[in-house]
């Protein structure tokens, strides 16, 4: 394993360089690029396919709806059918489960807590394989594997390095959480798709913005701004994809505005810096209101329209929840709002109670997974089990690869650190990252709380740990330093093993993952913890 970790302002090869001389301004701009474009993305698709065909196999099974299963999948053929949700009969779990694809809904509008995005995403899946198993989970394994390619190509920005994304790629491909959400008709790992490429988004967007100014520069035979603003960059193709992803996410659930919110101005931030980095010293500040103007059409503007584009199904439909509260459907979708608002917020959720609420500050270290689905006390000699002295017992967990997990707890500490006193810019993306995705969570653990929302974690933790890999490596030795290079290589060494480490981790608990058949003492074994029960 080797890789080149870079700070923000590595320059590129110049005449400068080459002859010895600081890096110039326009350099530092421009920064240090991987040239390995083509082997990169054959890297990034062959870890993607294999994290897809990881999750593919058997999707199908349980031929059942898990858990939460019981809302979406069916949401998801009303939208098909209707264009909005419906309710549907007590008995509807068996009758699908049974294979009575023609069971249609009752002619009442359900009421939905969540926007209709992610239903969508799932309704994809059953209209090209049907309402069943496998079509309500074929869409999230193609996110889920698709979420990993995006980790990669993150990854190797930040790190400038193809070989700490693909370590990124690697530890996202063999985490228990992400595998198991990958494989379930749920709308979470379409909003951690769609959030991590928003992002993706947004730091691509830092690198075109850094490297139009050192061309402007370069155009005009300046060595820097000399104190002026410089170039109203205002078109900004990678913030309007931004903004495009943004609103996707949004729509699959509204916690992400979250997200969107921290990485805007995070992002806003960094215009500012490069053009302190490009001299425009004081007046780089006008760049909160010159960049940050379009900045905000893109990504909040743009990312509201399309929010408001993906209840289009409920918009231009009769019979959908709530459309009788104003003849204006558009101020009848705004009471919709609120009602799903004081349903989250409201005394009635708070009431509630669940066997796998989890503490959010127990996420990080795996404390209480969840469990999804199980079958317990089955007899030897039937269902495939065969146990000798003892009953099987086969189940979903939706738990993270726990060497994983708690190897990222460290790295995340150090991500902080880095980013906040050695004022390394890369480390932001998992910090701001892991602050958006989890901090919110602390003020709503008066409601039942589940371990599954730290899907939206997981892409963050393996940045970090893949970026905290490539500075214990490090850039390659000088020529004839052997001490730096068997350093180096000690270093190599122990990040191979750690990724060996947490995919036998991972093979480890395979079985609880996929509703394998396994002796109970088998399943006991796994149960590292009596939280974990």
């Amino acid at each position: 394993m080797t890789a080149t970790a870079t700070r923000d302002d590595r320059p590129t090869a110049s005449p400068e360089l080459t002859a010895g001389l600081p890096p110039s301004t326009i350099d530092r701009l421009r920064g240090w690029r991987p040239t390995d474009g083509l082997a990169s993305w054959a890297i990034t698709i062959g870890i993607t396919a294999l994290a897809f065909v990881l999750r593919v196999v058997g999707l199908g099974h349980p031929n059942k709806l898990m858990f939460d299963e019981t809302y979406y999948p069916k949401d998801a053929w009303s939208l098909l059918l209707y264009g909005y949700e419906r309710a549907w009969p007590k008995d509807a779990n068996d009758k699908i489960t049974a294979g009575n694809v023609d069971l249609i809904a009752t002619a009442d509008p359900s009421f939905v807590v969540h926007p209709p995005m992610g239903k969508w995403m799932i309704a994809l899946g059953e209209a090209i394989f049907g309402m069943n198993s496998f079509g309500w989970r074929f869409m999230a394994c193609v996110c889920g594997a698709l979420l990993v390619a995006v980790v990669i190509r993150i990854t190797r920005r930040l790190a400038s390095s193809t070989m700490i994304g693909a370590v990124a790629g690697l530890l996202l491909t063999f985490d228990g959480l992400a595998f198991v959400m990958s494989r379930i008709g749920l709308l979470d790992i379409f909003q951690a798709f769609f959030t991590m490429t928003a992002i993706a988004c947004v730091v691509a967007d830092r690198f075109w913005f850094r490297s139009r100014l050192a061309d402007w520069l370069d155009a005009r035979g300046l060595a820097d701004l000399g104190g002026a603003f410089g170039p109203r960059l205002w078109w900004r193709p990678w913030r309007l994809a931004a903004g495009l992803f943004w609103g996707l996410a949004i729509a699959t659930k509204w916690n992400s505005l979250v997200v969107l919110a921290a990485f805007a101005l995070l992002s806003l931030y960094w215009d500012v810096s490069a053009r302190r980095l490009a001299g425009a010293g004081n007046r780089a500040w006008l760049a909160v209101l010159w960049d940050g103007i379009p900045a905000f059409v893109y990504q909040v503007v743009l990312a509201a329209g399309v929010y408001l584009l993906s209840w289009w199904g409920w918009l231009t439909n009769d019979g959908g929840w709530g459309q009788d509260k104003d003849p204006n459907r558009l101020l009848a979708l705004l009471a919709y709002h609120k009602e799903i608002w004081a349903f989250h917020t409201g005394d009635y959720i708070k009431s509630q109670t669940h066997t796998y609420d989890a503490d959010p500050l127990t996420w990080l270290v795996v404390g209480r997974p969840i469990g999804i689905d199980a079958v317990n006390d089955i007899e030897p000699g039937t269902q495939g089990c065969t146990a000798v002295g003892e009953k099987c017992i086969a189940v979903v967990s939706g738990i993270g690869t726990p060497l994983l997990w708690w190897a990222g707890v460290f790295c995340l500490a150090a991500a902080v650190l880095l980013w906040v006193l050695a004022r390394d810019w890369r480390f932001g993306v998992p910090v701001v990252g892991l602050i958006t995705t989890w901090l919110p969570w602390f003020p709503n653990s008066d409601r039942p709380v589940f371990f599954f929302y730290a899907i939206m974690i997981i892409p963050f933790t393996v940045i970090a740990v893949a970026l905290v890999m490539g500075l214990a490596i490090g850039p390659p030795a000088p020529p004839g330093d052997r001490v730096a290079e068997r350093r180096r290589a000690l270093a190599a060494t122990g990040c191979t093993v750690f990724v060996a480490l947490v995919i036998l981790n991972f093979a480890w608990f395979y079985p609880i993952l996929t509703d394998e058949v396994i002796p109970r003492s088998a399943w006991q074994a796994r149960m590292w913890f009596e939280s974990w029960i």
